[in-house]
């Protein structure tokens, strides 16, 4: 018998415009719909009555689950969301946004609803609560992040356990061996937050292979949170040399505190951000950094996503890996400390 995705592959178009000229529920150009016609005439494609109804049950929405929380860096969620927003449109989808801290409940309502024919989920946790609903209910969905069991689910991210080696193995070879991570708000640690913690991971695993001494301290961001951590890990470090920052609202604050300090960067020390590349050269210091690639998280989990509607894609874990940009914010160690 011969399916949808076969008279789409012949025809040279997507699942979804075979669909449209199906069952005419949106404009599709006179040559496309030519090619479709050709193929379903030449495959002898027939359509049952339950597949239209599948077909005419559709709502062409994607449901896009971004918790806007206050201990996260919002214009990355956003520049995740605008890119998932311009790929589903140009597969035929609309969004639906939704940003509140609902969780589970959120879940339900979409699945339970029919108010969306897939999800995509970001700020994944480890063990994230909305997953066992996820998987249960059967809608297609993509999760950007990834969980500590992605058993059944599709997830798209950035190898963050890779990015943290990546920055240890930078200052490694510039001779540093004291390194202080200064880390997102503590309570993006507490949830247990997939990016968060396996950037760490990577961090401690590689530093213990080089045999360097590794201090992570967690931060609020700005000013005068920057202030108090930076000041804690001068006295129980004073031979830090190193810096490693996962959190982009303590850029700045880091490098302000260590010029008041009268420490130069990067002479007498250096540091490494994980965080977009205009953050990184729009710094003070340009920024030896490991970009997150937002627009491509987002693009490649909408990509996957349609693939699954359109009844070809599997389940996958795609890790894209970490590129570290060197600017002027590192050089090699000093010769002695200077704290």
């Amino acid at each position: 018998m011969v399916t949808l995705a076969e008279v789409a592959q012949h025809a040279g178009v997507s699942a979804s415009t075979v669909s449209y000229v199906l069952s005419g529920k949106r404009s599709i150009s006179a040559a496309t719909r030519q090619r479709v016609e050709e193929s379903i005439r030449e495959l002898g494609y027939h359509p049952n009555a339950g597949a239209r109804a599948l077909a005419s049950s559709r709502s062409n929405i994607i449901a896009l689950m971004v918790p806007l929380r206050t201990d996260m860096y919002v214009p990355v969620m956003m520049e995740i969301a605008i890119a998932v927003a311009t790929t589903a449109r140009a597969h035929g989808y609309d969004v639906l946004l939704l940003t509140g801290e609902e969780g589970p409940d959120a879940v339900r309502r979409v699945t339970g609803s029919g108010l969306a024919d897939a999800m995509i989920l970001m700020d994944v946790e480890l063990d994230d609560e909305r997953l066992p609903l996820l998987r249960a209910s059967g809608q297609p969905s993509v999760l950007i992040g990834l969980p500590a069991d992605a058993t059944g689910l599709t997830c798209v991210d950035l190898d963050f356990t890779a990015t943290g080696a990546l920055c240890v193995e930078h200052l490694a070879m510039l001779g540093h061996r004291d390194i202080a991570v200064v880390g997102e708000a503590a309570a993006v640690y507490e949830r247990h937050t997939g990016f968060a913690e396996r950037t760490l991971e990577g961090l401690r695993t590689r530093a213990g292979e080089l045999g360097m001494r590794l201090l992570h301290r967690p931060c609020e961001g700005g000013y005068d949170a920057m202030a108090v951590t930076l000041a804690r890990i001068f006295d129980e470090r004073p031979d830090t040399t190193g810096f490693v920052v996962q959190n982009e609202s303590a850029v700045e604050p880091l490098l302000a505190l260590l010029r008041q300090r009268g420490l130069a960067v990067p002479e007498d020390v250096s540091v490494v951000a994980v965080c977009p590349d205009q953050v990184a050269v729009q710094a003070s210091v340009r920024l030896t950094a490991v970009a997150v690639p937002a627009q491509e998280m987002g693009r490649r989990a909408v990509d996957r996503l349609v693939a699954k509607l359109e009844g070809r894609g599997e389940d996958e874990v795609v890790l894209l890996a970490p590129e570290l940009s060197v600017r002027a914010s590192t050089g090699p160690a000093p010769s002695a400390a200077r704290h």
